[in-house]
């Protein structure tokens, strides 16, 4: 089984609490939204204290930004959070740069060509042959693919060593001319984070939480149920407000199939790493599998210290987990995430 050696998560400079970014948002949309001061309670529903972006307040004063604008922020600051968090993973695996084997990288928020993995590796000196996979569009659904995609390659090339990282810069796809609830609604969770794992090989002498299975599930002809709109401007978010009914009613099955192949149910696993989409839909999922109360306490805790930061935010709760919850060994863990197709991720973990 291919194994977690290391694990790092990175936040951009700019701190805001949601109050700010509250007063923010209602200030801005107050003249095109007439019911904006009733609408401002999404903000304050949000369970959510704190956020942190890579361009100031000031930044969206200055003038409506461009796609051009965006992207070239994105590129800039996606690299260097990435490398923040590669080089803090290795770090705790005791490994450089230059033993890295494979490299996996996750976004959604920016475009990149070369990719970013090929950026970060210039930052980081890595070798020039290193085996590099870039991932695009999974969005909230990317860290846990994104994971079960690095054990595959751990396990393919069984004496190597992979790191996955994530990274995304929501906060720079608000779009100041769209006027929207749904636009509204983002810019009371949306926030800006990376995260890199490093995995050992299945030949590889290590310690750690091992990655056993992964399954995904796409649920036909739900396109429009969260993603992006390319528009002139920017990214312009794409989600349906009926996503938490979404996942109270088509989740349970999809989990039940996927540990039902191991001969395990909900009730064997001890460490429920969810991604925390929001608080709605984190209650629609307690609900659909029946969990105890607090049994989804450190996605809580992260969306409240850091929002939804989209593909990188489940590994945000897996280092809570590994750093606060001290999981016993041999204790199953179900990383869980819903993403964009209308879609949803699951991998099994053994601590």
């Amino acid at each position: 089984m291919a194994r977690v050696i290391g694990l790092a998560t990175a936040v951009p400079p700019y701190q805001m609490s949601q109050s700010a970014v509250k007063k923010m948002a209602t200030d801005y949309f107050r003249d095109f939204m007439p019911h904006v001061d009733r609408m401002a309670s999404v903000f304050d529903h949000a369970d959510i204290d704190t956020r942190y972006f890579v361009v100031s307040e000031e930044w969206w004063h200055s003038a409506i930004p461009t796609l051009k604008a965006r992207n070239e922020v994105y590129l800039r600051e996606a690299v260097a959070l990435l490398g923040r968090a590669i080089q803090g993973a290795l770090d705790k695996a005791n490994l450089t740069p230059q033993q890295i084997d494979n490299l996996i990288v996750v976004s959604s928020s920016g475009i990149a060509t070369p990719s970013l993995d090929a950026r970060v590796m210039n930052t980081l000196k890595m070798r020039s042959n290193v085996r590099r996979t870039p991932i695009w569009g999974l969005g909230c659904a990317g860290g846990v693919a994104g994971l079960a995609r690095a054990a595959e390659m751990a396990r393919a090339y069984p004496h190597s060593i992979t790191v996955l990282a994530t990274v995304e810069t929501s906060s720079l796809t608000f779009l100041t001319e769209d006027h929207s609830k749904k636009n509204f609604i983002a810019t009371a969770l949306f926030a800006d984070g990376a995260a890199a794992v490093v995995l050992a090989g299945d030949e590889m002498p290590a310690t750690g939480p091992e990655i056993i299975d992964s399954m995904s599930t796409l649920w036909p002809d739900t396109l429009a149920m969260m993603g992006w709109n390319v528009v002139n401007t920017g990214l312009e978010v794409l989600f349906g407000v009926e996503i938490p009914r979404y996942a109270a009613d088509l989740f349970r099955p999809e989990v039940d199939c996927f540990l039902g192949k191991h001969g395990l149910s909900v009730t064997d696993i001890s460490h429920h790493i969810f991604h925390p989409g929001g608080s709605k839909v984190l209650d629609a999922l307690e609900r659909a599998l029946e969990l105890p109360n607090g049994d989804l306490a450190a996605s809580r805790q992260v969306l409240r210290c850091y929002g939804n930061m989209s593909s990188s935010t489940v590994l945000f709760v897996l280092d809570y987990i590994l750093k606060n919850n001290d999981p016993q060994s041999g204790a199953l863990g179900l990383m869980t995430a819903l993403g964009p197709g209308f879609s949803a991720e699951q991998l099994l973990i053994r601590f």
